[in-house]
């Protein structure tokens, strides 16, 4: 039985409406951890777990760690999660829900990383949250179970935070032959690492990541999709914070969904009509998710 599962693939008449297009949902906030990440870290997972792997370990304390959780849980291994000290207590809590041990180390998620990595051996693997092929090749499913269900979009909108996502979105739209089309990469102001590697013509690491779009604060985008966004048609966007939580209530309004605001950055493109389509064209939009948002979360 997997651990991920096939997400609904629904049109969205509110947005479609609104933005003049015909606006496609693909819901990975319906994975059992509420997010996409779970995709990616089954993949790994279990690529590991057939190989030998005792244990895992993951550095994040967001989606990501909590999907690498759920996924040790399932396979009957240990996972180790390692959180900075910004760590939400509803995201500490979702990962020991999972039966993961906890540990808080470091003020930001690269010195929790540090310590993840050295507590790794050749059979106790170190999960990334964003950086490896097998994560990639995990998120790429999406588009494979898009084009199974007889949509071909015509542009893509998607948020972006280290670069997990839009690295295995490219790969399944590559697989498909439609490297073509447009795909919208959304930031927020504070977390818009590739949008400042993009301007700068190389990978550039922030000083700084700040807001409230806090599974999007990577300094550094991962190499692969720096490489991804200069080979395609990847448009970088930004929005303000009180954008994407606005999309974010306006999306729980319209579909009785709540996500967080590193998801609702891409919804609000079209909410505050950012960007125009024509009125045939088919504008796919990952809703990404968020496994510990709340409702106070999203308050603004």
């Amino acid at each position: 039985m997997g651990i991920s599962i096939r997400t609904p693939l629904i049109h969205s008449l509110p947005l479609s409406q609104h933005s003049g297009c015909h606006v496609w949902l693909k819901m990975e906030s319906s994975q059992p951890t509420g997010s996409f990440k779970l995709r990616s870290a089954e993949n790994i997972c279990r690529h590991y777990a057939e190989r030998g792997a005792t244990a895992f370990i993951s550095s994040s304390g967001g989606n990501a760690g909590i999907a690498v959780a759920h996924c040790g849980r399932k396979l009957g291994l240990p996972v180790t999660v390692v959180v900075p000290e910004s760590t939400s207590d509803r995201a500490k809590q979702l990962i020991e829900q999972e039966g993961a041990k906890l540990i808080v180390h470091g003020k930001v998620w690269s010195e929790a990383n540090d310590y993840a990595l050295s507590l790794a051996t050749d059979d106790i693997i170190c999960v990334h949250p964003f950086d490896h092929p097998l994560l990639w090749e995990g998120i790429s499913t999406i588009v494979d179970e898009i084009i199974s269900e007889g949509l071909t979009p015509d542009a893509v909108i998607l948020s972006v935070g280290g670069g997990s996502m839009l690295s295995g979105i490219a790969q399944g739209l590559e697989n498909h032959q439609l490297g073509h089309i447009p795909v919208y990469a959304v930031e927020t102001q504070g977390t818009a690492s590739l949008h400042a590697s993009l301007n700068a013509g190389k990978l550039v690491r922030l000083d700084k990541v700040s807001g409230i779009a806090t599974t999007l604060a990577a300094s550094q985008v991962c190499e692969n999709v720096f490489n991804v966004a200069s080979r395609l048609d990847v448009r970088s966007m930004l929005v303000s914070d009180q954008e994407a939580l606005k999309a974010c209530r306006r999306f729980l309004d319209d579909h009785r969904v709540l996500t967080e605001p590193a998801c609702g950055v891409s919804l609000s493109i079209l909410y505050d009509h950012k960007i125009r389509f024509n009125a045939a064209d088919n504008v796919l939009v990952i809703v990404c998710g968020g496994a510990s948002v709340t409702l106070e979360g999203i308050a603004g």
